[in-house]
């Protein structure tokens, strides 16, 4: 499939003027074939306005339709076969089993989405029956559903070319909801968003819906982003990336004559909690499975553990000298892009030149600039209190290590934390009946609470929460994976005395969808 190189708006393609860029394959440094074009100004305009005008057709189709609309866009996303692989394999320099895998994951949530609003129970309808002759007032009847809150912005991420981009989790929950979405592609990987964009227009071609029900836009600065985000008929936004670029798009959305919510994932370290019992019992597996976790995919993952907590009292030779050993070999990797490789050794230089942190191993590094090398740091409990900058995210393939003193210091490092993803616990059940105090504090700091495992990987399922407090998400009510994400995309709509024969299947009398539903306060 040839590329074009320009933006899909509704069941056009966009002009090839204005800016142009192109990808660079991050493991051969060259520049790869078709030059993208930024969308104009007047692109912008037409994508977002033709968003706006499809909202009320789409928003008004049955469950049912939305699920053959994501299950036609998982089968057409298949259908690129290899050509898919081989143009993000070239746009990240990630291997083939990876690529294949992600489009696995992004095809399974489109799936998992479909089927959740096929069965329709999601809607959470709720109905109280009125009743005229109650006193002294009557009692109206009451029936309220979610509804989707209008065009989404997505925002593509860097390190998922699949399953956080085009298709990914947003676009699959926004479109379930009901939402017209609008992609801004992310600059590293343009050909295979324009591929999986083209994949997206033909299945809302093929189901039928109007054209503004899906838009693809390029653009390598934040021009294109932000006027998306300005856009009057744009209700809501989904992001994933740096904290810096998040808090923009939310000062952005924040000063709009209408405000709109801007759900940003932005920023974890994923603490590492390993408690005595559980460092006594098995503190070399622990270091191999902290290796692997840190180390994979060189460390580009937003639950990257990037924090590691051990008593200082404890013997852990056995594990850090594993940790050490293990890091040391590790080899050095072709990163994402210059960009992160760059950020990535900034943070490294950083933790190095701070004479409160020691570096205990580091593997070897080139002056390449798209290779990282694995590192991991030691700091004391006192200086990561009272240094803020050891709760930076270091986006790659490095660890801190702190040593707490006490359990009361403990309790202060845990109560300082920032917001998080996931923060992982390693004990015994003596250790978690032992530590309760901690597990409250931690409860409130994360998303994903792990016990005895590490955090890379994030389960697509009903139950996942991939969220957290301020920074990891700008919304800590919320999720980016799982089913649940769909509700970050609607808003609830009350019907009051409503004639039955006008009101949403959901909320009709007669149940003609059979879906669950909170009957006069019991479930029906």
């Amino acid at each position: 499939m040839n590329l074009q190189g320009t933006s899909i708006i509704g069941n056009s393609r966009g002009s090839a003027t204005g800016d142009t860029f192109c990808a660079t394959n991050p493991a051969t440094r060259e520049s790869l074939a078709v030059d993208f074009h930024a969308a104009t100004t007047a692109e912008v305009d037409k994508a977002a306005s033709l968003a706006g005008a499809a909202s009320i057709a789409y928003g008004a189709t049955s469950g049912k339709a939305r699920a053959a609309l994501l299950r036609a866009i998982a089968e057409e996303i298949e259908k690129l076969g290899d050509a898919l692989v081989e143009r993000a394999c070239a746009e990240t320099g990630l291997p083939e089993g990876r690529i294949q895998m992600e489009r696995g994951r992004t095809c399974g949530q489109l799936r998992l989405f479909a089927a959740m609003v096929d069965e329709g129970s999601w809607v959470e309808a709720r109905i109280d029956h009125g009743d005229p002759d109650r006193q002294p007032l009557p009692k109206p009847d009451v029936r309220s559903m979610l509804r989707p809150v209008g065009p989404v912005v997505v925002f593509c991420a860097s390190n998922f070319p699949l399953a956080f981009s085009v298709a990914g989790g947003d676009t699959a929950a926004a479109l379930a909801a009901g939402c017209p979405v609008v992609v801004k592609a992310h600059h590293a990987h343009p050909g295979t968003a324009e591929l999986v964009g083209i994949a997206v227009a033909a299945a809302v071609a093929s189901c039928g819906l109007p054209e503004g029900v899906f838009s693809l836009l390029f653009g390598s600065g934040r021009e294109v982003g932000s006027a998306l985000v300005r856009h009057s008929s744009i209700k809501a936004v989904g992001f994933t990336g740096s904290r810096a670029g998040g808090r923009a798009l939310m000062d952005i959305a924040a000063a709009r004559p209408e405000p709109i919510p801007v759900y940003a994932e932005m920023s974890s370290i994923n603490p590492v909690f390993i408690l005595p019992g559980a460092l006594a019992e098995r503190g070399k597996a622990i270091a191999a499975g902290l290796h692997g976790s840190v180390t994979l995919g060189v460390g580009q993952f937003c639950t990257n553990p990037g924090l590691v907590m051990l008593g200082a009292e404890l013997d852990a030779s056995e594990l850090l000298g594993e940790l050490s050993q293990l890091m040391s070999a590790s080899p050095e990797a072709t990163m994402l892009t210059g960009g992160i490789c760059k950020a990535y050794r900034d943070g490294i230089a950083k933790h190095s030149a701070n004479s409160n942190v020691r570096k205990l191993a580091a593997a070897g590094a080139t002056a390449d600039a798209f290779t990282g090398a694995a590192a991991v740091f030691e700091a004391d409990g006192a200086a990561f209190l009272a240094d803020s900058s050891l709760q930076d995210e270091l986006f790659g393939p490095a660890t801190l290590i702190v040593r707490h003193s006490s359990r009361e210091q403990l309790h202060q490092i845990a109560s300082a934390l920032e917001g998080q993803l996931t923060i992982t616990i390693h004990g015994t059940e003596a250790d978690l009946a032992d530590h309760a105090e901690l597990l409250q504090i931690l409860e409130t700091k994360t998303g994903r609470l792990l016990f005895n495992g590490f955090p890379t990987g994030v389960e697509v399922c009903h139950a996942m929460v991939h969220g957290g407090p301020y920074p990891a998400t700008s919304d800590g009510r919320s999720t980016s994976v799982g089913t649940q994400a769909v509700f970050r995309f609607t808003r609830p709509v009350c019907y009051q005395n409503w004639p039955d024969n006008i009101l949403p299947d959901e909320l009709k009398e007669g149940n003609p969808l059979s879906i669950s539903r909170l009957v006069d306060g019991a479930r029906a």
